[in-house]
């Protein structure tokens, strides 16, 4: 029985020293860091602009952190959207040194996936995260500071456009896009057949049903109104579709694209009809061209047309030209709203 205890007294030690020896590596690896933030001072505010994008936006500095014996330690900045306690933390740097500059996309980016509302002035706490080498230490966090800061964003507000032409599903469905942010003068070019609506984005950027969404008023052409029952309503063609969804107005104006000008077979006297592609969702045609300016139309007429860069034709812009003579694939893009291109390959 002695012999028995003894073994069983080994065996119960031996398992609590090596849970003590697991706990001590897991815990107290390392004792407790101090430290604190030096810059930037709590208030300071910020505006980001798109156009400084590269230049520095602001630096974040602190004390090294004192665990009593030298110490690699890595430092992590996080970041949150003021009042929400760090719940959900974007990491924006990590250094081994004791200062960041973020220039001003960096920050941008940051603040933005943190859900500061973009060209509204927005809190962002700040604090710094140390740990050391040692697996499983704890992480020491340095006070915290709370800043002002004012993103943008370069992405068109836009809105779906839902309907018969393509299921009646908003996630999928093609979009118009406004002018600039803040602005609700949204326009795209879209093929439409029978009933549709327009629809809202939510807080996350998702087209859903649910969302705020706008209708005919059943009653007078042109007017829409919010959360509408009845579908605004359109024969099957290619148009270009404008709503305000301030003003709670609309157009739909049936469109037909042709190229037109010194370097088409017509000259300026008409247009060279393309062929809309159901597929690509572009106008395209085979066109024997000469060395000379052209401009894209529709409507076999002059009040809508486009000219400019190939890659951002503007409305009535700049003549186009092409150098050399020859037959050439031509290519119309209008299917990113507002951001309308064109190629022209040679056959």
């Amino acid at each position: 029985m002695k012999n028995k205890f003894k073994i069983v007294l080994i065996a119960l030690l031996s398992i609590g020293f090596w849970s003590c020896e697991d706990e001590q590596e897991l815990l107290f690896s390392t004792p407790a860091a101090e430290f604190a933030m030096i810059t930037p001072d709590a208030g300071t505010a910020v505006v980001l602009t798109p156009e400084l994008g590269t230049n520095p936006a602001l630096t974040v500095t602190w004390e090294d952190a004192d665990y009593g014996t030298p110490t690699a330690v890595t430092y992590t900045v996080e970041i949150a959207e003021t009042g929400t306690e760090f719940e959900d933390i974007i990491e924006a740097a990590t250094t081994n040194g004791t200062t960041v500059t973020w220039s001003v996309l960096e920050l941008n980016g940051a603040a933005v996936a943190a859900g500061l509302t973009p060209f509204v002035e927005g809190g962002l706490d700040i604090r710094i995260r140390a740990n050391v080498g040692t697996t499983g230490s704890q992480p020491t966090y340095s006070d915290e500071r709370t800043v002002l800061v004012t993103t943008f964003s370069t992405d068109l507000p836009k809105l779906a456009v839902p309907g018969n032409h393509q299921g009646w599903n908003p996630p999928t469905a093609p979009r118009i896009a406004a002018s600039a942010f803040g602005e609700t003068d949204y326009e795209g070019f879209i093929w439409l057949d029978g009933g549709h609506k327009f629809v809202g984005p939510d807080a996350a950027g998702n087209f859903n049903w649910g969302n705020t969404d706008w209708g005919w008023n059943g009653s007078v052409a042109g007017v829409l109104v919010e959360t509408g029952e009845q579908d605004l309503n359109a024969p099957a063609g290619y148009y270009r579709v404008r709503a305000d969804t301030d003003a709670l107005t609309y157009s739909e104006v049936l469109t037909t694209w042709g190229i037109i000008g010194a370097a088409t077979p017509n000259g300026w006297d008409s247009s060279t009809q393309l062929t809309y592609n159901p597929t690509t969702k572009f106008w395209e045609g085979t066109v024997v061209m000469t060395a000379g300016e052209f401009k894209f139309r529709a409507n076999n007429d002059w009040a809508i047309n486009f000219g400019g860069p190939s890659d951002a034709m503007t409305y009535d812009g700049p003549n186009l030209s092409v150098n050399a003579a020859g037959t050439y694939m031509v290519k119309l893009d209008l299917t990113n709203p507002r951001e309308y291109t064109y190629t022209l390959t040679a056959q």
